[in-house]
């Protein structure tokens, strides 16, 4: 008997393969010298050279740089998931018209794309003084809080009102109710929303190449241009640079990986 050949593990492997080659192009042409780059891309490299870590390092400044992007996304991650869980626990336990109405709105905003509202916005800052971390954090804020509270809202429907009508009896308040009982659940959400923000936030330069100007404030991303001039581009510089730059976020992906897959159907199916 002829065996049926299935494409779905021979298409996923060919897949695979061509998400995982940049990937590939990164970590081998970070241990090429600038030369070997352009005459041998797709190849191992013949002598390993590891002196573009140590100079990459050195010229992105990474530890200043690291602890700026460290703490804009950090602080960001937490407001986004604290006020999206919030409003989203406030628009599903409310049967006002006008709660679901708000809910729309958020949804309506991840429609928004950020080069439409850009040069307002950033004027708008620019006149209150906010044109630095915190102003970079509030922006970030008002633009993903809505994916936020799109998917805890999905999550909320998934877990019964008599859960607080039973803490209620019992002497809770709202906020206790909602920190103690209903947060801890929305966990695997939580991890998910952090960690999609957290990407997001941390390889941003955009809005933090319009907002942070000052030497000594700007991010990974924003120091990673300076490998790319007018007249020349330092390639095993960059990507070094960029190698060192995602390990932080690959590491908090590994570590929360298994709260993921759960977030997304509860907050896409439910």
């Amino acid at each position: 008997m002829k065996r049926k050949i299935r494409l779905s593990p021979i298409l996923g492997i060919i897949f695979a393969l061509i998400w995982l080659l940049p990937f590939y192009l990164i970590v081998v042409n970070s241990f090429k010298s600038k030369t070997e780059i352009f005459s041998n891309t797709l190849g191992l490299p013949k002598d390993f050279t590891f002196e573009n870590y140590p100079e990459a390092f050195k010229e992105l400044d990474f530890g200043r740089s690291f602890i700026n992007t460290l703490f804009i996304t950090v602080v960001a991650v937490i407001l986004i998931s604290l006020v999206s869980s919030m409003a989203a626990y406030a628009i599903q336990r409310s049967e006002n018209k006008f709660c679901k109405l708000f809910y729309f709105v958020f949804v309506a905003a991840m429609l928004v794309t950020f080069q439409s509202v850009m040069i307002p916005l950033v004027s708008i800052y620019g006149k209150a003084q906010m044109l630095n971390r915190f102003g970079l954090i509030f922006m970030h804020l008002g633009f993903n809080v809505s994916m936020g509270v799109f998917m805890f809202a999905g999550a909320l429907k998934g877990i019964p009102k008599s859960l607080d009508e039973a803490a209620t009896i019992d002497g809770a308040n709202r906020w206790q109710i909602f920190f103690k009982i209903i947060y801890p659940m929305l966990k695997p959400t939580a991890v998910t929303v952090a960690l999609l923000n957290a990407i997001l936030i941390w390889n941003d330069y955009l809005l933090p190449s319009l907002v942070i100007n000052k030497p000594g404030m700007q991010t990974i991303p924003i120091k990673m241009f300076y490998f790319f001039g007018a007249y020349t581009k330092q390639w095993h510089l960059a990507l070094a640079g960029l190698l060192i730059a995602i390990v932080p976020v690959i590491i908090f992906y590994f570590f929360m990986q298994k709260h993921i897959v759960k977030g997304v159907a509860d907050g896409a199916v439910k």
